[in-house]
């Protein structure tokens, strides 16, 4: 497989989320340009950032001298602002920006935001609410997304109760109706399991399936 496409990402909205995904996009090695219209915050992402530019959101002249509809994506990472989201959003969409992915504040900004045509809308606390809450809920539990209302992956941690037990001894699949992707030990994460692998006790268990089979699989066979 080829190495990864380096892709041209713009973040305007430097707080906490808007910074954290810079950060993980420079380090993927991708071109990001970075945006607010506070200097402070400009000056601290420079390090982290393709180019980084003090600019207003709404300011369509600014944007289009920064050639923002040259990026794959655009994300809108106001916080604190919705009319300065929406009507950041707004803009980027008539300029012809193809991606724009927005951070909502609540379910009102999130209707807003779709029906203005953002592309994809993120609720960075609620999802992390959720996963932490999953995370509390149950101490197999080591992370959990969402893949839809219904169907999720999860990292399960294995229990003495399946000590030394090979993906055959469970069969997961046919008793529970969900699926083993990987099972990480360690640093190491060995992808697709051969159904011979054995599982050792504080083995993490990536699985994937209906919310319903997971529980059953975690309370019952784990």
């Amino acid at each position: 497989m080829g190495e990864r496409m380096r892709k041209q990402f713009a973040v305007i909205g430097l707080g906490r989320f808007g910074s954290s995904v810079c950060k993980e996009l420079d380090k993927l090695g991708h071109e990001v340009l970075a945006i607010d219209k506070d200097v402070e915050k400009v000056n601290q992402i420079t390090n982290f950032s393709t180019h980084a530019a003090i600019a207003n959101g709404t300011d369509e002249t600014a944007l289009q001298s920064l050639g923002i509809r040259n990026f794959d994506y655009v994300i809108v990472a106001i916080g604190d602002n919705i009319q300065s989201s929406v009507l950041c959003t707004l803009l980027l969409k008539e300029m012809g920006v193809e991606r724009v992915w927005v951070k909502a504040q609540n379910d009102y900004h999130h209707k807003v935001l779709e029906k203005i045509g953002a592309d994809k809308i993120v609720h960075p606390e609620q999802d992390m609410g959720t996963r932490i809450a999953h995370h509390l809920s149950s101490e197999k539990i080591i992370d959990y997304v969402e893949l839809s209302e219904n169907y999720s992956i999860v990292e399960l941690s294995a229990t003495t109760k399946v000590k030394n037990k090979s993906l055959v001894d469970l069969d997961v699949r046919a008793n529970y109706g969900c699926t083993i992707l990987a099972i990480k030990r360690g640093a190491n994460v060995n992808i697709s399991p051969a159904p011979t692998d054995a599982i050792l006790e504080g083995d993490i268990l990536i699985v994937i399936g209906h919310n319903k089979d997971i529980t059953s699989f975690e309370e019952e066979g784990l």
